[in-house]
């Protein structure tokens, strides 16, 4: 019997995942797993198809990092950029982009991580733990 904890451990990290395209949501859900890093505790990823239930997820507070869909309908990046100016203390927020030319507006958006689609499984986890990392470094900093 294995005794790894799970995403609804305590101590998990929520990761915010938004966007409109339910394909890319499991493909994301997927390349995380439960686990991005073997020092990182295990992930729970709530997923939200549309911009007000990120606005809700995010004033409820509780997020670790949010994932963003440039792709998405309405699109992730200037969502991004909202939250940055909105929120005081915003999370890491990542955003995937749909083709390498996108990479200025995600400067523009100030994602703190950017991932191209399609999600690459080995990619994505990697950023996502070295950004959760950031987090975890800065909390223990402020404490």
């Amino acid at each position: 019997m294995s005794s790894h904890p799970g995403p609804d451990a305590p101590g998990a990290l929520t990761v915010l995942l938004y966007s409109s395209n339910r394909r890319t949501r499991e493909d994301v859900r997927l390349a995380l797993g439960r686990r991005v890093a073997r020092d990182l505790p295990p992930v729970r990823v709530e997923e939200v198809a549309t911009q007000p239930a990120v606005l809700t997820a995010m004033d409820r507070g509780g997020v670790d990092l949010a994932i963003l869909d440039g792709e998405a309908v309405p699109g992730g990046m200037g969502l991004c950029r909202q939250l940055k100016d909105e929120i005081r203390r915003c999370p890491p927020l990542l955003v995937l982009t749909g083709r390498p030319d996108d990479a200025w507006l995600a400067t523009w958006s100030r994602a703190d991580g950017v991932v191209g689609h399609p999600v690459d499984p080995v990619r994505l986890p990697a950023v996502v733990a070295q950004l959760l990392r950031g987090t975890r470094a800065s909390s223990v900093e402020q404490a």
